[in-house]
């Protein structure tokens, strides 16, 4: 029987020593952990990505990126455990929001108004050439 673990035990394991991801939900057989640490410099997409999501819910991050069934198949081999479900837990934030919201900008100009501008000042040059 796999060991029970609890979101906080996992989030203890957020760091390059020691990469714990939930990764699972309802719809495949309920969240799994996975200890991914001997994994992280044989990942193609490189240890950074996965350590922005150590120790937490990783699941919906995993599942847009499309993985193989090869990648599923090796994920598998890092299977340590499940993942305990409060039913009295608030729904915890999502990996895929929290790793947004890190990069996301606030402000700054809109591409689409940029280019209309340059557009605008290229006919405005244009027709001051023409006289």
């Amino acid at each position: 029987m796999s060991k029970v673990y609890t979101e906080a035990e996992v989030a203890e394991h957020n760091s390059d020593k020691s990469c714990w991801l939930i990764i699972g939900n309802e719809k495949n057989g309920g969240s799994k952990v996975y200890d991914v640490t001997k994994y992280l410099n044989d990942h193609p997409g490189g240890p950074e990505i996965m350590l922005d999501l150590a120790g937490k819910d990783a699941d919906e991050m995993f599942e847009d990126i499309g993985h193989s069934s090869e990648a599923r198949t090796k994920l598998k081999e890092y299977l340590i455990g499940t993942l305990e479900v409060d039913p009295n837990a608030p729904k915890s934030t999502s990996a895929k929001k929290t790793v947004s919201a890190v990069g996301e900008k606030k402000g700054g100009l809109n591409p689409m108004a940029v280019a209309l501008l340059l557009v605008a000042i290229a006919i405005g040059v244009y027709f001051s050439q023409m006289k």
